[in-house]
């Protein structure tokens, strides 16, 4: 069977979720890049398109089949394969962390996504994305003081981490104030040196710009 081929932006979350799923199941895969800026962006030339009618990564290539949106592709990856889980069995905790994915993935990504950025303007996007996700995390913050344990949900890995570690990323480099969120912090740095994290870390993607690897 074809190795599965993920279309990737080495700085995108929502890529990294993907990535850090897949290296935690110890899916081999390829990755095949698509610049969100070159030439006004990969994502809207007719080629990808055809891959991605959204003109957004990631999108994975698996089974014969093309799948798109991070959430919808990790959950394929958790049916699919459930071999090295990332879901919990007790519906409780499940709930939890579908839970967790959501606020980040809708309540918080979205809005300071590049589209979005590039709309609200050179001048006023900082601001714009430190609102968003201040608010955001101050949600996830408030929801991990009851399901935390020594990961987002209890203390096995679950597709939650795999949503927040890139998101943490994202605060950063928008230089968030992050010391309002101690359970959030503490997370990041339990997850920073695990394996399949650094693996799906932007600065060791094959399109990261050498000037930002390490």
């Amino acid at each position: 069977m074809a190795k599965p081929v993920l279309y990737s932006y080495w700085r995108s979350s929502c890529s990294w979720r993907v990535r850090i799923a897949l290296n935690l199941k110890e899916i081999p895969y390829d990755i095949k890049a698509v610049s969100l800026i070159k030439g006004g962006g990969e994502q809207h030339c007719n080629e990808y398109r055809e891959v991605n009618p959204m003109e957004q990564v990631p999108s994975l290539v698996i089974d014969g089949h093309t799948f798109v949106e991070s959430l919808s592709i990790m959950h394929y990856l958790e049916e699919t394969r459930p071999q090295r889980p990332l879901m919990p069995q007790d519906c409780y905790k499940r709930a939890k962390v579908r839970e967790i994915c959501e606020v980040i993935s809708s309540g918080i990504q979205p809005l300071q996504n590049l589209i979005v950025l590039i709309y609200v303007g050179e001048e006023k996007k900082k601001e714009w994305a430190q609102h968003w996700i201040m608010r955001g995390f101050r949600a996830v913050e408030k929801l991990l003081s009851s399901c935390a344990g020594k990961y987002c949900v209890g203390d096995e890995i679950t597709l939650a981490d795999c949503c927040l570690v890139p998101q943490v990323f994202n605060a950063r480099r928008f230089h968030v104030d992050l010391r309002p969120f101690p359970i959030i912090l503490r997370i990041d740095r339990e997850l920073e040196n695990h394996p399949a994290f650094r693996a799906a870390h932007p600065s060791a993607q094959p399109d990261c710009p050498p000037e930002v690897a390490k």
